[in-house]
């Protein structure tokens, strides 16, 4: 008589004993929020791997055969008909933008106004974002020492709101030209770092005062602030800006490879975005759209509904803890796969629920 096997319910993995399932759901940290294949349903930790599950070496013959015939290589969603996908697929893959170049400018900004939207706009369509990406040259005696020489921010529709080249605090002594194609004369008349700081700052507060973005959850009018390793750009620029309103690329689960290790923005760019970037030098409008196409992309998913008192995330917790906390070993071994899914939460937050309310998609 052949022994009982517990399958877990989201990845499908077996287990001989019901104790070793339980154990496989308090690390695996299952939630509607994972990528899933759109063909068997397995969820997966990251794109990546369900990249490998549907189109790599050892993917599953079904899925493979199935995606292939409807699914986007881009984006790895599953079209109902090939008229669906070639349809998608030209709204799918994006052109790459036109770069800003080495202008000689000092400076440029576009007018900004504060935002008067009142907290029930808010709640609706979710937080705005901003898009920032620096350029380093380099400090010291090795010239190793990061220090931001370019900055730039757009909005959501890619628009420029603020570039400048940036008066480094301590002396260059590696431009990095092969990189950033800076030359002593585009540093010559820089902003100062101070005042760079005050006027991104500005942008990103929104008319939002300090102590209402540090205890509101969802940072208030404050704006989010995308970027690929974000946190890099903002210690080059000597600033702080709360980790609840930060949207990282290189840190964002889905998007890192299986082991948890990032990718670069030139990777994500070519393999979720269709085209590439830093093909010459490296141009921070070109990066800004990237991570704000890449965040966009990731927050318009659309998941299952999920309660609000049942996801940590949305309240931008950085403690992540699955629900399985308030049962004891003994009730958890009596219950289903289905019931321990259930229980099961993600130990990152899903930007989806940036979208604010209309976020609940089933």
């Amino acid at each position: 008589m052949p022994s009982t096997r517990h399958k877990c319910s989201a990845c499908y993995k077996q287990y001989k004993k019901q104790e070793h399932l339980v154990e496989h759901m308090l690390l695996s940290f299952h939630s509607v929020h994972q990528p899933r294949c759109g063909v068997c349903g397995k969820h997966c930790k990251s794109f990546e791997s369900l990249r490998e599950h549907i189109t790599g070496p050892l993917a599953k013959a079904n899925c493979s055969t199935v995606f292939s015939e409807r699914g986007c290589n881009l984006c790895l969603r599953l079209l109902d008909s090939i008229t669906s996908l070639n349809e998608h697929k030209e709204l799918c893959c994006f052109s790459a933008p036109a770069p800003l170049g080495t202008i000689k400018l000092p400076y440029a900004v576009s007018q900004i106004d504060v935002s008067d939207s009142n907290g029930e706009n808010l709640i609706e369509r979710g937080p705005e974002a901003i898009a920032m990406d620096c350029e380093m040259v380099g400090g010291g005696s090795d010239g190793s020492l990061d220090l931001c020489a370019r900055v730039c921010l757009i909005d959501e529709n890619e628009k420029l709101l603020f570039h400048a080249y940036v008066e480094p605090p301590i002396s260059v002594t590696n431009y990095r030209y092969e990189v950033t194609g800076l030359t002593e004369e585009h540093l010559r008349n820089a902003m100062p770092l101070k005042e760079v700081q005050e006027k991104i700052l500005q942008i990103l507060y929104n008319g939002e005062s300090i102590g209402r973005i540090r205890v509101l959850s969802d940072g208030g009018k404050a704006r989010l602030l995308v970027g690929h390793n974000i946190e890099h750009d903002l210690d080059c620029l000597r600033m702080n800006y709360p980790n609840h309103l930060l949207r990282d690329t290189a840190k964002y689960h889905p998007l890192m490879k299986t082991n948890l290790v990032s990718h670069s923005l030139k990777y994500l760019t070519r393999t979720y975005l269709g085209y590439d970037i830093q093909t010459g030098f490296h141009d921070p409008y070109e990066d800004c759209v990237s991570v704000m196409r890449l965040y966009k992309r990731m927050r318009d998913l659309e998941h299952h509904k999920e309660s609000i008192e049942g996801s940590f995330a949305t309240h931008g917790s950085q403690n992540h803890f699955n629900n399985f906390t308030s049962w004891n070993t003994k009730e958890l071994e009596k219950m289903t796969p289905d019931e321990l899914y259930q229980l099961s939460r993600s130990n990152y937050r899903c930007w989806c629920l940036d979208q604010g309310q209309n976020t609940d998609n089933n």
